[in-house]
């Protein structure tokens, strides 16, 4: 359930709020928008499913790749501010990680 709140918050503000929204488009992604709708679709969809414990197995996948790729581009240049700063602005990235992993070798197919 914890899972699901964090991605289903924050597809809500990619939705609703300038801030994040004008963060994910400034990542240098092709076609921002078009993935910004992509990545608030699979968030919001994906995290109903692990709300209603249905499909979980699946529905992790695509926010396996998501936290990953926000990883990627949000987190690992903080390393240049040194590794304390980075560990500090991972901890939801790496703690969501660790549990759409447990997620998925909990639930079977």
């Amino acid at each position: 359930m914890t899972v699901a709140y964090v991605f289903i918050t924050s597809a809500l503000m990619k939705l609703m709020g300038t801030e994040l929204t004008n963060h994910f488009l400034g990542l240098g992604l092709p076609y921002p928008h078009m993935m910004l709708k992509l990545v608030i679709l699979i968030e919001i969809v994906c995290g109903i499913l692990l709300l209603v414990n249905k499909a979980v197995k699946n529905a992790v996948v695509p926010l396996i790749g998501i936290i990953i790729a926000a990883f990627l581009l949000t987190k690992v240049p903080l390393l240049h501010n040194g590794l304390l700063p980075f560990a500090f602005g991972a901890r939801l990235d790496i703690v969501m990680l660790v549990l759409l992993v447990c997620l998925y070798k909990q639930y079977p197919r």
